[in-house]
């Protein structure tokens, strides 16, 4: 989340890199995982779908008996190779586009889209996208980096094997920009609620060397979530 040199990478050659050392937390996906817990509905015998799904670590923290199936989906051929070995047996895994689901019409019932859609400028595209395969009633829950934190400097960052600080390609997009890319694609109006640096994160912080940071970012909403319904 600090300002990186060199500058941007797209998204598939930087989370290519990332892929051996993605699954350690950070402030951001504990939020996330504040989030998505808080918008997702049970989804035992139900057929999830975790667009943008890294090394399926998500997929892998799942029961068996919980989803019907589980899809874990990642542009990065890297990503899901270094997640194959923790692949429950309910689940599949596929390399693949957010823009461009290679999967049936209205064969999802619960889709997730977690910290993924700000390396993208075509929102719609997306959306229209999450409205064909989902099942009438289907639930999509999406999270992405707030653009407040944008502003306040900080930066998608992650260091590489070689461990030098390398920033990823964004593309930020408001709350409101999100729900109404939503209702276009079908969905019904979104529950956005935002997420902000507090007690939950300090310890990460702590364990970053980054107490000072944690005191200035206080109350500033690093991620956003909505949920809404397909129609």
């Amino acid at each position: 989340m600090t300002r990186a040199v060199p500058g941007p990478l797209p998204a598939r050659e930087a989370y290519a890199l990332w892929a051996a050392a993605y699954d350690v937390e950070n402030p951001v996906t504990r939020l996330d995982r504040q989030a998505v817990s808080e918008l997702t509905p049970p989804v035992a015998h139900r057929r999830l779908l975790d667009a943008g799904c890294g090394t399926g670590r998500r997929l892998a923290a799942l029961s068996p008996g919980e989803p019907a199936l589980a899809v874990g989906l990642d542009l990065a051929r890297d990503m899901l190779l270094a997640g194959l070995a923790g692949t429950p047996l309910f689940a599949r895994h596929v390399q693949g586009d957010v823009r461009y689901l290679p999967l049936a019409d209205a064969t999802m019932d619960v889709i997730w889209c977690r910290l993924v859609l700000g390396h993208t400028s075509d929102l719609r595209g997306a959306y229209s996208e999450f409205r064909r395969v989902a099942a009438s009633g289907a639930r999509l829950i999406v999270t992405d980096f707030h653009p407040d934190a944008l502003r306040a400097g900080h930066r998608r960052t992650f260091r590489d094997p070689r461990g030098a600080l390398r920033e990823i390609e964004t593309h930020p997009h408001t709350p409101d920009a999100h729900a109404a890319a939503a209702q276009a694609a079908g969905f019904s109006s979104a529950d956005v609620r935002e997420y902000r640096v507090g007690p939950l994160v300090k310890t990460l912080y702590e364990a970053a060397g980054r107490r000072a940071h944690y005191d200035q970012d206080v109350g500033l909403p690093l991620v956003f979530g909505l949920g809404c319904l397909a129609y």
